[in-house]
């Protein structure tokens, strides 16, 4: 027997139209590259959206081709989303943080027929254009006034194109099965793999993300993605904020702590998105002239570990509650989020801090074990460690063009490369990557929690940790720091600070102060060139 329900495919495009049908008139303010604000709305978004679909549709994209995006979070970039979507095309962002050759690759591999570029990143395109295999077309996100020369054979400016077109146009029909959008992962181990998410997918995911102990997403809410659109489908806050019917805020090409707290301020954003180096930037900036985050209510910090002096500074300073979240692209990207559940709400002060550190409990729709490395399940007491593999309704279940299963159990549980505990309470803990992890004496060290122990120093801008060969140990943990501005930390200072805060045998048996530490595409710290810059280095203890 069957339920007596409508059919009412997930189609991301139904989230559109319910913004501009239900949130029509609620504000989309982008910063535009060329330098202005614009100002729009849901409406108007879809509007733009279905003018470009019908473009698309007339030039000849059709349902599973390929689109390709060189562009960073405005207006204009989710008016390509949409339009794709609703042609059953499929949105490709690239991210121009790569090395022109992995851009090159990665859109040759993906296949894609057109590219959508921002003026920022002519130029890569302009260099890359000869290995560009499958680009039929490069279309220049700008109007007349403002498109440059360009050696590229094969170009249109973005408005003009567009105006070939008018909105008089329907979404095609396509299931909720189908492929929406693709997103290749770094490639810090071979080379770059594309997860390919579904339009059902992204829609449960979107869901997924907006309940409250989650993002909390509200039609009240003013929502700030600093995480670009290229970074893990942008964290879906480009399909949430208007499933929620919140505003949006985009910043475009602005990432430094003065635009990022201009637009904070200005346009009284109350949620916020982005990786922990870009809140390393804002919090120094605000720190340096004394401004305040009246508006700003919380803050989502992913992509690497949060450390607890930068949790601590945003709740105890300014006032704001930090999200600390942790996922992947290959999940779309949310995973968890540290939410407070009621075992813990009577905590306050540092042992609240201690959680907070945590990355947090699986929503609905995530599921998660802990495994040995022969797959084993292991026990949620919050101190064993384990392999983290995770599987649910938008979490890959492959790559695009790769056979490789390895990632895979006989469960479908996806191997996410992390180390992690989990506690009773369900809250998880990355300890490490997989390949990080500092192998001591037969015991593990957690690279990430020395870091972000060290980090809290006051004189500390940055740190990583690697595992260096030692004689007797196999390897000994050597730490690596940026200092603040004007400061010179030592090593007697920094491991006396760090003494009592871990296990005595976890300490670094030497400190490196260095003025940049390497970060990936993504802004994750890049461990593989800070083990080949370190390769040959001597711990003292190894004497």
């Amino acid at each position: 027997m069957l339920g007596l329900m409508q059919d009412w495919p997930l189609t991301c495009t139904r989230i559109l139209d319910h913004a501009a049908r239900n949130h029509g008139r609620t504000e989309i303010v982008s910063r535009t590259v060329e330098g202005p604000i614009h100002r729009t709305d849901y409406a108007s978004l879809r509007q733009r959206a279905l003018q470009l679909a019908k473009r698309l549709d007339s030039y000849g994209i059709t349902h599973g081709d390929r689109v390709a995006t060189l562009a960073w979070n405005t207006v204009r970039h989710m008016e390509v989303w949409y339009g794709l979507l609703g042609l059953g095309a499929i949105y490709h962002t690239v991210n121009p943080r790569l090395f022109p050759d992995q851009i090159a690759w990665i859109v040759n591999h993906a296949e894609d027929r057109l590219l959508f570029v921002d003026l920022t990143f002519l130029p890569i395109v302009e260099k890359i254009w000869p290995q560009l295999r499958t680009i039929e077309r490069v279309v220049v996100l700008t109007d007349a006034a403002h498109m440059p020369e360009t050696s590229l054979p094969k170009v249109a400016v973005y408005e003009d194109w567009l105006a070939e077109a008018d909105a008089d146009f329907a979404w095609k029909d396509i299931g909720e099965n189908a492929a929406a959008g693709m997103c290749y992962t770094s490639g810090t181990t071979g080379d770059p793999k594309g997860v390919v998410y579904s339009h059902r997918s992204n829609v449960l995911h979107a869901m997924t993300a907006a309940v409250p102990d989650m993002l909390g997403l509200r039609s009240r809410d003013r929502v700030m993605p600093v995480v670009p659109l290229f970074h893990a489908n942008g964290w879906s806050l480009a399909f949430s904020a208007p499933l929620a019917g919140a505003a949006l805020v985009l910043p475009g090409p602005r990432m430094d702590g003065e635009s990022i707290w201009g637009l904070l301020d200005a346009e009284r954003v109350t949620l916020t998105a982005a990786v922990p180096t870009v809140w390393l930037m804002l919090l120094q900036y605000l720190k340096k002239t004394g401004k305040a985050l009246p508006w700003l209510e919380r803050v989502v910090i992913g992509g690497s570990a949060c450390p607890r002096a930068m949790t601590k500074a945003f709740e105890e300073d300014y006032d704001v509650r930090v999200m600390h979240a942790w996922g992947m692209t290959e999940m779309s990207p949310l995973g968890t989020v540290c939410s407070i559940k009621a075992d813990y709400a009577g905590l306050a002060g540092e042992r609240l801090l201690d959680i907070q550190e945590k990355q947090g409990f699986a929503p609905f729709g995530v599921e998660m074990k802990i495994t040995d490395d022969v797959g084993r399940e292991l026990p949620w007491d919050g101190r064993t460690f384990g392999r983290l593999k995770v599987r649910g309704p938008a979490i890959a279940s492959g790559y695009f063009r790769n056979d490789d299963r390895s990632a895979f159990d006989d469960d479908g549980f996806f191997d996410t490369g992390d180390v992690a505990h989990i506690d009773p309470a369900g809250y998880m803990q990355i300890t490490d990557r997989s390949k990080d992890v500092i192998k001591s004496g037969g015991e593990w060290i957690s690279s990430i929690e020395l870091e972000n122990v060290a980090v809290g120093h006051p004189d500390v801008a940055e740190a990583a940790v690697i595992g260096v060969a030692h004689p007797r140990w196999d390897e000994r943990p050597l730490l690596i720091v940026v200092p603040k501005e004007g400061a010179r930390p030592t090593r007697d200072s920094l491991l006396a600070f760090m003494d009592g805060k871990v296990a005595k045998w976890w300490l670094p048996d030497d400190v490196v102060v260095v003025d940049e530490i390497p970060h990936t595409a993504t802004g994750k710290i890049r461990k593989t060139a800070l083990r080949e810059a370190f390769s040959g280095y001597r711990l003292p203890t190894a004497e």
